[in-house]
């Protein structure tokens, strides 16, 4: 008898997701609906319409919502000039919640009993998805492969797929894959080689930054315009949140900026070295800094300042949709609308070097802070102040 059930996977179409299916249809023996969100990863939809197809799914749903990605997540995270633990810029905990969303809402339309991941049961990216499935859809089941299955290691996965029939891909060098994450605002590698601290990322891992060595012995240009906070304009054309953050991965990838190599500290306590490309990002978050420091005053720039730690930390552990989160968007936002203006950097071999900041904005005062003599600030009142402040010192 034909089953009524139905499930959601977050289906990219590799290993992973494609074990995951057969499984969920052999255990489960429910209609598993593929749902893949297009948020500017490498994707090949052929290949996932086949392999799901090849797996006797029929419901398979891929959606574009790359604008949606950089223009309601990525750019409100830019704002607050979001940084992890020093280096990271988020850019894999920032598409989980948008995917959560969308996925309950395809579960809700197609009332689907449950949804699916294949996060592993040791990363972040199983807490991220699950909180936001519970905040939009608290009745939907969650089934989480990872933890449940007695699949316990990479072997015994390609082993299943071997049984299968489950196509296994290779990396450059014909081995089985490092674990690959990205999207329009980064690339993530992690796994194999990269686990031991010690090894040396090998060159071939990077897909979208040319290395500083490979990279033009001729500097390139760009200006990067502001409105609102949000960036509008590259070298003085406006282009959609999705076209401009493609535009500036480009230049900056050219030029070889953007990749950080680190060990971080995940949420459910255990650490994980990898290496992490966000060539346009990376622009974006300098550029943003480089204009709030003429359009904000320093209340506002170092309360921001303040509370980033902990903004970050909330995007990091999936919190993007908690109130604790949004309370401190508001915060970030609260003169947004003064942060107008552009920023033009000269790029060269890794390095980002700023040749101008352009506004209207009057918090930064040419006469105030000129060396020739004024009478814009008064320089009496500065022994008045130094006298105030020396109480502090007790």
């Amino acid at each position: 008898m034909k089953s009524n059930k139905k499930i959601v996977l977050a289906y990219s179409g590799g290993l992973d997701t494609s074990v995951i299916l057969k499984w969920l249809q052999e255990n489960y023996k429910a209609e598993v609906i593929a749902y893949t969100a297009d948020i500017g990863q490498e994707i090949d939809k052929k290949k996932i319409i086949k392999n799901a197809r090849k797996l006797g799914v029929k419901k398979i749903i891929i959606k574009d919502l790359k604008n949606i990605f950089v223009k309601d997540y990525v750019f409100p995270m830019i704002r607050g000039n979001a940084i992890y633990e020093g280096f990271y810029l988020l850019g894999t905990s920032i598409a989980r919640p948008l995917i959560a969303k969308d996925q309950i809402s395809i579960a809700k339309k197609f009332k689907a009993y449950a949804v699916s991941h294949g996060s592993t049961g040791k990363g972040n990216d199983q807490v991220r998805f699950e909180l936001g499935y519970h905040y939009f859809g608290p009745k939907i089941k969650i089934i989480a492969p990872w933890r449940i299955w007695k699949l316990k290691s990479r072997t015994d996965l390609i082993n299943y797929a071997k049984k299968n029939g489950i196509p296994i891909p290779k990396d450059k060098k014909g081995s089985s894959p490092f674990s690959v994450d990205d999207n329009l605002f980064h690339t993530s590698t992690e796994g194999k080689a990269l686990e031991n601290p010690k090894n040396s990322a090998p060159e071939f891992i990077f897909q979208r930054t040319t290395s500083p060595e490979e990279a033009p012995n001729k500097a390139s240009f760009v200006t990067i315009g502001f409105k609102n906070g949000d960036p509008e304009t590259v070298n003085g054309k406006k282009l959609s949140p999705s076209k401009l953050l493609e535009r500036l991965n480009s230049i900056a990838g050219k030029n070889g900026i953007g990749r950080v190599d680190l060990v971080e500290n995940r949420f459910i306590g255990i650490k994980s070295r990898g290496v992490y490309e966000t060539p346009g990002g990376t622009l974006l978050i300098n550029a943003h800094r480089a204009i709030e420091s003429v359009t904000l005053d320093k209340e506002t720039m170092h309360k921001k300042d303040e509370i980033m730690p902990k903004y970050a930390e909330l995007i990091y552990n999936g919190y993007w949709y908690s109130k604790s989160r949004i309370k401190l968007q508001k915060i970030v936002d609260l003169k947004r609308n003064k942060v107008n203006g552009s920023v033009k950097f000269k790029l060269y071999k890794g390095n980002i070097t700023i040749l101008s900041r352009q506004t209207k904005s009057n918090a930064y005062s040419m006469k105030k802070v000129s060396f020739e003599e004024n009478k814009s600030f008064n320089k009496s009142n500065v022994e008045r102040f130094i006298n105030f402040h020396k109480k502090n010192l007790k």
